[in-house]
């Protein structure tokens, strides 16, 4: 068997068939393989307010649990594929925490994307605006970095929130336009036309502010 990102189809089903029937390093290896997309999701979307205070490995390593116990019944009736499930769980369970601690302060659940019937969290406009900036960590760049970042900030907090979802799905969480229709509910070719909307967007404002770090958004 390859390296786990080169698994094919029916390698998987092949390990989902034996980790439904208890092989735990079959079950291992599924869960293993997607981890660092889960661990991506949930850092882009924990809110900043619980940053050190949630580790996101701890949320995945709950899913994970989760997971494993309902795999029998995913495998049984398997209505989307294993990481969108997986990530579904991860993201109820992100979503759990948040309440849990945030309460009332959090968003409102009208703000919130509808993917497969659950609410998940999400990425606030600064969070993204932060990341898009990661790597203008330049001294002599912080008055402009700043004044990018505000802007960003900004222009997030207006875009159509479908939109701003497919930049965090393909850019952030780095989903296939396949994965990203499927979560949202549009075509593949929606997807597509909406992820390069988004760019040009956020490319114009950057190109705007002096300095081209247009590399971050691509």
């Amino acid at each position: 068997m390859g390296s786990l990102s080169a698994l094919n189809s029916a390698e998987i089903n092949e390990l989902l068939a034996e980790a439904a029937r208890g092989d735990q390093q079959s079950l291992g290896t599924l869960l293993e393989r997607d981890r660092e997309r889960l661990r991506r999701m949930v850092a882009t979307r924990l809110d900043r307010r619980l940053q050190g205070r949630i580790d996101p490995s701890d949320v995945i390593q709950e899913a994970q649990l989760e997971a494993a116990e309902r795999l029998a019944d995913y495998v049984s009736n398997p209505t989307m594929p294993l990481f969108l499930w997986l990530r579904l769980i991860t993201g109820q369970r992100l979503m759990i925490l948040h309440r849990r601690h945030l309460g009332t302060k959090m968003r409102t659940a009208q703000r919130d994307i509808s993917l497969h019937q659950a609410a998940l969290p999400q990425a606030s406009s600064a969070a993204l605006a932060a990341q898009l900036l990661g790597q203008l960590t330049s001294p002599s760049m912080a008055a402009i970095r700043a004044e990018m970042k505000s802007r960003l900030h900004e222009a997030l907090e207006v875009m159509d929130p479908l939109d701003r979802e497919v930049l965090v799905l393909r850019h952030f969480e780095q989903l296939t336009s396949a994965e990203t229709a499927l979560e949202i509910g549009i075509s593949v070719e929606a997807a597509k036309k909406r992820h390069i909307r988004a760019l040009k967007k956020l490319k114009t404002i950057l190109s705007s502010s002096g300095p081209n770090p247009e590399k971050d958004v691509t």
